[in-house]
């Protein structure tokens, strides 16, 4: 992994607001929320649309049976898309009024999902929160409560922990994870000083990729939040994820503005990608 800043390529332009990439079936599929719509592509930078989501669609995730799960943000509920056509799993609005967001989903189908918490795009004050879990069966509860913008997550291969990126406290905070999928033994994984972290990712030595907006980077930080590497984008990093053949390709999905207006007009948003040594691992 090169010691001295990468600017990383332009893979795909033109986008909205891009997040939620996920690397499926040897291609990126990733959200463009607000377009609406959920796509995919390919090393060389050929893009598809896989649907349209009138809600806005933000975090991504797949089924053991290869199902691609969906958060829509506005209407609080996780969707499912099987053969071109959507249909609701789980009901998050009981829970929580503000816009979800992230989510990652385990091996068995068990998906965790952040939200807002408050009113970010009109400026409310900033307030806690809770993680949610949603069964393979639907079934929605609370993982965890007064976290501070849950936002992106990641599962280590071995299903044990979660690592959840709470953007407004600037650190990663980590759970252990129980056979009923249920979190306990919440600690601190990496305080970030002033970096807020948004997306994250995984990779086989236990470091973390950080998206960090407003900061025009992308970041890895290993458990005690000391920085190793960090790569310049060209607006603003939301998210991040390990992909390619052998998940040494990581991919950032970047925009120029947070707010849905600006997003639709500006069409700034890319998805750019830089290599790494260190391969990604877990899940997402």
């Amino acid at each position: 992994m090169p010691s001295t800043p990468a600017k990383p390529e332009k893979l795909l332009e033109g986008l909205c607001f891009p997040e939620g990439p996920r690397w499926h079936d040897d291609r990126l599929f990733f959200s463009d929320m607000h377009a609406n719509r959920v796509l995919s592509v390919d090393l060389d930078g050929n893009a598809e649309t896989i649907v349209d989501v009138s809600t806005t669609p933000s975090g991504l995730g797949f089924t053991p049976d290869g199902a691609l799960l969906i958060v829509s943000m506005t209407n609080q509920k996780l969707l499912r898309l099987d053969e071109g056509k959507l249909s609701e799993v789980a009901d998050l609005s009981p829970f929580t009024s503000t816009d979800c967001n992230d989510m990652v989903v385990d091996s068995r189908g068990h998906a965790y999902i952040g939200n807002f918490g408050f009113d970010f795009h009109n400026g409310e004050s900033t307030k806690t929160t809770c993680l949610l879990h949603v069964t393979p069966e639907g079934d929605v509860n609370v993982a965890a409560d007064e976290v501070v913008f849950p936002n992106g997550a990641v599962i280590t291969p071995d299903g044990g922990t979660l690592i959840l990126a709470e953007s407004f406290a600037n650190r990663l905070t980590a759970f252990d994870i129980a056979d009923d999928a249920s979190l306990s033994n919440r600690r601190v994984f990496a305080p970030l000083g002033n970096l807020p972290p948004d997306g994250i990712c995984l990779d086989a030595e236990g470091g973390v990729w950080v998206a960090v907006p407003f900061n025009q980077q992308v970041v890895r930080v290993v458990e005690g939040g000391e920085v190793t590497h960090r790569f310049p984008v060209s607006t603003e990093a939301f998210a991040c994820m390990l992909g390619g053949p052998d998940r040494r390709t990581l991919f950032v999905c970047t925009a120029a503005s947070t707010r849905p207006d600006e997003c639709r007009t500006q069409h700034r948003g890319a998805i750019e990608i830089v290599e790494v040594d260190v391969p990604g691992a877990g899940l997402p």
